[in-house]
């Protein structure tokens, strides 16, 4: 299943104007939060298609049962972008576990690149339910090569990709390699440029959130 959230008007629109404002997503500090904002949305839907469990709760007057997430998560984001993410994410499963995958691109020249991953580490993903972060999704070559380490420590029971600005070029692509997935996006916008950036997206994603990279 394929979920785009800004196609149902809410708060959310005021945050995805933030981000991709060249006017306002200058300010780190404001941008990391807007990212934040934007997950914590996301998990809230994200949650209704989880599974629950009934617990008996004792009130200082009397007991009430309450349907909690029953669902062992794991949030796994991609490095370095995805951290602002990450943490926007643990506001709403503040139970969660943790995974961190180093994935980056490593250009060959102006226009072409591969992807490359250095670096996992995980607890045991067997029979959890994987929340897989990257801000931008533009080619799905990271996102896909991410997922592929994630099997390296178990086989999850479900596996949701999470980003916030989407290309329809990686969600097709994703559509494709990762079948079994779900994908969870704010936004989907229409194409990527021969640098393989997201069109009108809103630049550099992890530049913008923790400064400028060599």
């Amino acid at each position: 299943m394929i979920y785009v959230l800004d196609k149902q008007n809410s708060i959310l629109g005021n945050f995805i104007k933030e981000i991709r404002s060249v006017e306002i997503q200058n300010d780190p500090l404001r941008f990391r939060k807007n990212i934040e904002r934007i997950a914590q949305v996301m998990c809230y839907e994200i949650s209704k298609t989880l599974n629950f469990t009934s617990e008996m709760v004792q009130t200082p007057l009397g007991v009430s049962p309450t349907n909690v997430v029953a669902d062992k998560i794991v949030v796994a984001s991609i490095l370095r972008a995805g951290l602002a993410m990450h943490n926007g994410v643990l506001d709403y499963f503040d139970g969660a576990e943790n995974c961190f995958v180093s994935a980056y691109r490593k250009y060959i020249d102006e226009t072409n690149f591969d992807v490359h991953v250095e670096y996992i580490a995980a607890p045991s993903l067997e029979g959890k339910t994987v929340i897989l972060c990257d801000p931008m999704l533009a080619t799905g070559s990271s996102m896909e090569l991410a997922y592929k380490a994630l099997f390296t420590h178990g086989t999850p029971a479900r596996v949701i990709v999470c980003s916030i600005v989407s290309s329809q070029y990686a969600v097709d692509y994703i559509s494709r390699v990762m079948p079994d997935c779900d994908i969870y996006t704010a936004v989907l916008d229409p194409e990527i440029d021969s640098h393989k950036y997201i069109v009108p997206g809103l630049g550099d994603c992890g530049d913008l959130a923790f400064g400028d990279k060599l």
